[in-house]
């Protein structure tokens, strides 16, 4: 359906929650997908797990550090001879409100979530400009758009993963290269499994569809966004959201 057999996909942040999600999606439309983390043993048992579903291959990477994206890119092109589309997608929390938020929780957020997306973005597009041809799509959040007490620090790096995708879209299209967002709301993840049940019947309340949305969902747009059907479709920000945010 998607026309991904034989496209190679990487996909950062890719041993659990939505990047894990994403992956299996890819594999099972018949791409080479490829997941880092910095977590060896994770990694690994990761792409185990994902085994059944089609072919996934467990390389670790620091995507803060560039000597270690760099060499993760290479690994890549040896390997498969190209890479087709890259999702952006690792991403950490250190939440706390402005006043106690400490400069090291800042750089850890900022650096993992921003710097890794430009990391990626800035390596692996050297060989999409080869190709002449590729697809990124970054990992935002809503809350790059509407902010969130807490997350000065999350939410200051989605936002900016937002202008980064609209500046590289303008950037690369004339070489074949899309580069889109997906903003999601709230989605099934480690972090709302811990909402008890109360606060999840708050937040449901605030969707329009009624429901806190799945990985799934997330997946199913990224699919999308690498396939031939949006082949026009370069420098937008799809919000899977339920309807949270409408303006």
């Amino acid at each position: 359906m998607f026309a991904l057999n034989d496209k190679t996909v990487l996909v950062t942040g890719g041993s659990r929650g939505i990047g894990y999600t994403i992956a299996q999606s890819f594999a099972e439309q018949g791409a080479n997908v490829v997941i880092s983390s910095r977590s060896e043993d994770t990694l690994q048992q990761a792409a185990e797990n994902l085994s059944e579903h089609g072919q996934v291959y467990p390389i670790p990477c620091d995507v803060s550090d560039a000597k270690s994206v760099k060499d993760l890119i290479k690994e890549i092109i040896e390997e498969f001879g190209s890479l087709n589309v890259l999702v952006n997608n690792a991403g950490i929390t250190r939440d706390n409100l402005m006043l106690r938020l400490n400069e090291s929780d800042w750089d850890a957020v900022l650096n993992t979530n921003l710097k890794g997306a430009f990391l990626c973005t800035k390596f692996a597009s050297r060989q999409m400009l080869r190709q002449k041809s590729g697809c990124i799509i970054n990992i935002s959040s809503v809350v790059g758009i509407t902010g969130n007490p807490g997350q000065t620090n999350y939410a200051a790096s989605k936002a900016g993963i937002l202008g980064l995708t609209k500046s590289t879209a303008q950037e690369f299209s004339s070489r074949g290269i899309r580069v889109n967002a997906i903003a999601p709301g709230y989605i099934e993840t480690d972090m709302t499994d811990e909402l008890n049940d109360k606060q999840r019947e708050e937040l449901t309340g605030r969707i329009p569809l009624g429901r806190i949305g799945s990985p799934e969902d997330v997946a199913g747009t990224a699919l999308f966004l690498a396939s031939p059907l949006a082949g026009y479709i370069t420098g937008q920000v799809f919000r899977v959201d339920g309807g949270m945010v409408m303006s």
